[in-house]
């Protein structure tokens, strides 16, 4: 294992990442803007003060537009926020692992209603994306499929320019972000949201063991 790449802090699900290197090795590397959701984060869930914000508990922490190898592969990290103000998605050739910008065509784009997500820099972010050439491969995060079709995972952005339905060609910055607040003011928080931003922010590990050896992930009653 060479590398373990993280998109960004996720709020639905807790990362494998501290695991799989534990088990197979390599280096996890992630935007170095998760340096900004640390610094939101532990003053929400008032960490421990031993918890650093300098992004110093992931191996590596890429600048834009950064390039790194994947083997004989030649990769390049693209700075794309929005979601989260450290979002960035993984470009090798004419592939690129978007995370959470676009979704699939028929789903839209993702929620930016989360502590420093912006819908103004989500837009940006995806025209960015969509200048790429039109058989450019787009690999997604998540996909919510409507009644009938099966889950997918792989668009182009030829087939997001002429179909996603949030953010095709056409639809205006502020078209895109009158429609994405609004929607944005219907979603529930995402239910594993507490303890996943808590281990996500540590690139997977959980928070240390306090004086009497137990580890605790808090709940804020009053906040989010």
């Amino acid at each position: 294992m060479q590398w373990i790449l993280e998109t960004h802090a996720h709020a639905d699900h807790l990362s494998a990442a501290h695991y799989l290197r534990g088990e197979l090795g390599g280096r996890i590397a992630i935007g170095e803007h998760i340096r900004t959701v640390q610094g939101v984060f532990k003053s929400l869930f008032n960490l421990e003060p031993g918890f650093h914000v300098d992004g110093s508990q992931f191996d590596h922490l890429f600048r834009e537009d950064e390039a790194f190898s994947i083997g004989g592969l030649t990769a390049k990290a693209l700075y794309l926020p929005g979601h989260t103000p450290a979002d960035t998605a993984y470009q090798i050739g004419n592939v690129v692992f978007v995370g959470d910008t676009p979704f699939m065509p028929d789903v839209g784009t993702a929620r930016c209603d989360f502590p420093r997500g912006n819908a103004h820099t989500l837009y940006r972010s995806i025209r960015k994306l969509l200048d790429l050439p039109g058989d450019t491969r787009l690999f997604t995060c998540h996909d919510y499929p409507p009644e009938g079709r099966q889950p997918e995972w792989e668009t182009t952005v030829l087939a997001q320019r002429a179909h996603n339905i949030h953010v095709h060609d056409g639809v205006t910055e502020d078209q895109f972000v009158s429609m994405r607040e609004a929607r944005d003011a219907t979603l529930a928080m995402p239910v594993l949201i507490l303890p996943s931003v808590q281990v996500n922010i540590r690139a997977g590990d959980f928070p240390p063991c306090e004086e009497n050896g137990i580890r605790y992930l808090k709940i804020p009653l009053n906040a989010l």
